[in-house]
């Protein structure tokens, strides 16, 4: 009778959370978008240089990578995915103009970092961007489902949109959720960016050699 009644409130929280982000869910709007601008946005998904932390020391990459592996092991298990995908999530989002960390945040919340979520509007992978985007902007051959181009796709997209607000960070995530003039989006991105990702160097990370950023959190 117990584990039964541990099982049923597992069920009804694990619901309510379900039905909290349905609450919130909305998508990307298709938008005429003027030739200039879809010819800058071509640009920026069609051109995949390698990804690499970029930071102004290594040893301060190398720290962020031990910590953000550390939080992100639970979720993704397999070393060599984890650091593939936060290598390419710091570049991305660094490439961008964004913060990586506003990024985990996003991707935590969107997808809850499943490569293969698929909403119920259609939109695809980590970042949950719509496929309209790839007739749009891309080409046959961007596959979202893949983790580079779903990034560069995601990171790109939240960009334009931060650029036509002019900096308004509320604004921006409202449309990349499709539900601007709402706070429940902005505010569940944020929070969860606050609550597991917020990261800062600090003096001795900055000073620390290769051997002592915690490499055993990097296996």
């Amino acid at each position: 009778m117990r584990k039964r009644t541990i099982h049923l409130r597992i069920f009804f929280a694990a619901s309510l959370v379900i039905a909290a982000r349905a609450a919130i869910a909305g998508a990307q709007l298709e938008e005429g978008l003027a030739a200039n601008v879809q010819n800058s946005l071509h640009r920026s998904v069609s051109d995949y240089p390698a990804p690499r932390l970029v930071f102004s020391t290594d040893v301060e990459g190398w720290a962020w990578l031990a910590d953000m592996s550390s939080r992100l092991a639970p979720r993704v298990p397999d070393w060599p995915t984890r650091r593939d995908f936060l290598v390419s999530v710091q570049y991305e989002a660094t490439r961008a103009g964004l913060d990586p960390q506003l990024v985990l945040g996003l991707i935590e919340y969107e997808s809850n970092f499943r490569k293969y979520a698929v909403s119920t509007a259609g939109a695809r992978g980590y970042m949950q961007v719509m496929p309209f985007w790839v007739r749009q902007i891309g080409n046959e051959g961007h596959d979202l489902f893949t983790l580079r181009t779903n990034l560069r796709y995601g990171c790109t997209i939240l960009r334009y949109y931060l650029d036509m607000e002019k900096g308004d960070l509320y604004r921006a995530l409202g449309r990349y959720n499709g539900s601007l003039g709402r706070a429940e989006y902005p505010n569940a991105v944020l929070a969860a960016m606050q609550r597991r990702w917020a990261w800062k160097p600090s003096a001795a990370s900055v000073s620390a050699s290769p051997e002592s950023v915690g490499t055993t959190a990097l296996r």
